[in-house]
This record gives structure tokens, sequence and C-alpha cells, in this order.
């Protein structure tokens, strides 16, 4: 059983490393995903942006021709006050008239207050325009690194899987299984050692009888609470194991600090 183990510790290797490159490739694409999001979102910006615009355009327009409609009855009670000769006729047309000319003055504020708003959309369109050319350009460039990395992971996975399926051909085909099931669920090394009569993967305290069982090799031996295969490993190979474990650690504290 320990000859078997070993192939199968050699295959879990090659998974280990191919589920960190699809992991990291999971987060390679996310990035892609985002890079479109932020253009589909500046391009959105700018089609509203741009329909804002014609909007307020088509609204100006409306009143200016409203503004042309009220000058024409202005002129026209004007020419008709030339020619009433009665005070009180003379009177209702003044009166039509200055309700027209407030008329005429609130719509040229409205017109006014549209065209301000008009160019304040054009100057924020030009800014999003500007805003988008420049993502275009350093979004192609990322995007073009992220997928030319996604291609050198899936070059490596491909070389690792290659390996890994010359490998199972020469395992233990119900160990082989057996393994394959755990690691299914666990995406994880499910084939641990012991160490200091612990298990390596769930780090619970085991039995002395357990231990012993391990050291044996006669057959799998599953933790009782993680589910995972135990090994046992010479105590030379598990001092530098953990050794590399440390220095590892430490590396990671002083990247941290």
């Amino acid at each position: 059983m320990k000859e078997a183990l070993k192939t199968i510790l050699e295959i879990q290797e090659l998974d280990m490393k191919m589920l960190r490159l699809m992991r990291v490739k999971k987060e390679r694409l996310k990035e892609i995903e985002q890079i479109e999001a932020l253009r589909k979102e500046l391009h959105q910006q700018l089609t509203e942006k741009e329909n804002e615009i014609t909007d307020y355009s088509k609204q100006a327009q409306t009143l200016e021709a409203k503004i042309q409609e009220i000058t024409a009855k202005m002129k026209k009670l004007e020419s008709q006050q030339g020619s009433v000769k009665k005070v009180e006729e003379f009177n209702a047309l003044t009166q039509e008239m200055t309700a027209l000319e407030r008329e005429k003055i609130n719509t040229e504020q409205k017109v006014s207050d549209i065209v301000d708003k008009r160019v304040a959309g054009e100057e924020l369109l030009n800014k999003i325009k500007e805003s988008l050319q420049t993502s275009e350009i350093s979004s192609s460039a990322l995007e073009n690194e992220i997928k030319d990395s996604i291609k050198l992971i899936n070059d490596e996975g491909t070389s690792l899987k290659a390996e890994r399926d010359r490998l199972a051909k020469t395992a233990n085909g119900e160990v082989l299984q057996i393994y394959e099931r755990l690691v299914r669920n666990k995406k994880d090394r499910v084939i641990v050692p012991i160490e200091n009569r612990t298990c390596s993967g769930c780090h619970i305290a085991l039995t002395a009888q357990h231990e012993n069982v391990v050291r044996k090799g006669e057959n799998l031996v599953f933790c009782e609470h993680c589910s995972r295969i135990h090994y046992w490993q010479p105590e030379e190979a598990a001092v530098e194991g953990a050794a590399t474990t440390t220095k590892r650690r430490r590396r990671r504290v002083a990247s941290a600090t």
C-alpha cells in the first residue's frame, strides 16, 4: 500500500498545481470581466449623455418655435391696435399683448436654462469621451497582458495534465478512484502525513493505535475527523518538510510586514 500511495502522492502534487492554476485563471478572467464592465458602463454613460443633449436640443427648438408664434401674435395684435377706435378695444389688445410679452420672456428664460444645461452636458460628454478613449487604450493593453498570462496557464495546465495522465496509467486503480472522489469534494490535499500524532490536514490529535496502523502501511487509513488518507513519512522527511514550512511562513510574515 505504501508503494501505491507514492504514485498517488505524485498525482496529488500535480493536481494541487493544477488547482492553483485554475484559481489564478479564474481571478484573471474576473479581471477581464471587470474591464469589460467598466468599458460597458462608460459606453452607457456616453449614450445616455448624447440622448440627454439631443433631448435638450429638441426642447430648445420647440420653445424657440413657440417664441416665434408669440412674436407673430404680438405683431398681429399691434397692427390691430392701430386700427381700433374704441378705448376699450385698445386696452383689451394692450392687456393681451402684455400677457404675450410675459409669456415670451418666460419662454426665453426656459430656452436660456436649457441651453446652459446642454452646454454643461456637452462639456461632460467630452470628458466621458476622453475617459473612454484613455480607458480603451489602457484596458486593451491590460486585457492583452491578461490573455497572454491565461495562455501560459493553459499551456502549463496541459503539460501537467499530460504528466498526470501518464502517472494515472501506472497507479493502483482502486486507490486512485478513492483519491479522486476525495479531492473532488475537498479541492485540497487529501493524502496527508501524520505529524506529532496529529492529522496534518485537519490538525486534530490522533490515537497511538491509529498512528501504529498508519506506520505499518498495510491498508488505507482514513482520518476519523476529516476522512483524509494518512501516510507515514520518515522522520528525516518530516523534519525537512517542517523546516520548509517554517521558511515559507517566515517569508509570508516578512512580505506582510
